[in-house]
Parts: C-alpha cells; structure tokens; sequence
C-alpha cells in the first residue's frame, strides 16, 4: 500500500463517510493529511448540507472545511445557544456550533493517600493558605459545572427518548 500514488489514496478517501475518514486520520501521519484533504470536507459537507450552505459557510482564514464541517455537524447535534457538552469524560462551554473553552474532567489525579492533588507553586514545599483556598473554590466551581453538564446531558437524552 505504500507504493501506490497520494491520487488513488484521495480517490479511495472519497468513499468514506465522515465517521470513517476521522477514523483514517488516526492510523499514521501520512493518512492524517490525506484524509484532512479540503476537497474531501468540501464534498462530504456538500453532500449533507447542499450547495447553498457550502457557498454560505465556506471556510475563511485559517479555518478548513473540516473545521466547518464539524461546527456545522456540532450546530445540528446540539443546537445554536451556549451550552456545557460532555465528550467522554471531558466538558465543553460550546457556543454556535464551536468550543468556546475546555472546563476540564470529570477524572481527578490522586495522590498516594487517595486524596486530590493540590497545585502548588514550584520552589515552595508549602502551598500559602490562599492557593489552597483558590484550589477548594475552583473544585467547587469544577463540582458545579460538572452537575450542570450531566443535568444538560441527561436532559438531551431524556428528550431524545420521548422522541424515539
């Protein structure tokens, strides 16, 4: 397979739903960007969402029409308004369709007792009063969003269950 020319590969790509050429982007580099080809994105989102939304939603600056695709893909699972997703273990404040900011997991590091580790500055051997209290609040706060995202998640199942 190493031999055959970049033109068949992207012919073979072309195929693929957009599950499965996410899922080729993580078999070796040289498949990672292939599969990141703009051509491929361009034609997937044209093939779900039409030509009109292509023309209306073409990447601009940086961005690439994968970029677009997953926004536009996101928009449609979750909807336009700011939300708090949870992928897997991990949380998102999402707003239109893109990540606004990572708020973190649901998975804690333990220390050796089994208790949280707390940040520390480095060169101190004690953390001052006033970063352990930082600390407690920003768990707190972590305890807070992470209720508030499995409320939201739970929610979105439950309203997908009356629907089905």
């Amino acid at each position: 397979m190493e031999g055959l020319p970049l033109e068949i590969y992207l012919q073979i790509f072309c195929f693929l739903n957009y599950q499965n050429l996410a899922t080729a982007q993580q078999v070796c580099r040289k498949w990672k960007v292939l599969a990141s080809d703009n051509n491929l994105w361009s034609n997937l989102f044209k093939e779900r969402w039409g030509g009109d939304r292509a023309a209306f939603y073409s990447p601009t600056d940086s961005k690439s029409w994968k970029d677009v695709y997953e926004v536009q893909d996101r928009c449609d699972r979750i909807g336009l308004g700011l939300k708090i997703i949870r992928e897997g273990g991990d949380y998102y404040l999402v707003h239109q369709g893109e990540i606004q900011r990572y708020l973190g997991s649901r998975r804690q590091r333990k220390g050796l007792n089994g208790r949280a580790l707390s940040l520390r500055r480095e060169g101190s051997g004690e953390g001052s009063q006033e970063e352990e209290e930082s600390a407690s609040c920003r768990g707190i706060l972590d305890k807070i969003l992470f209720f508030i995202g499995d409320l939201e998640v739970a929610s979105t199942d439950a309203k997908r269950a009356r629907v089905l």
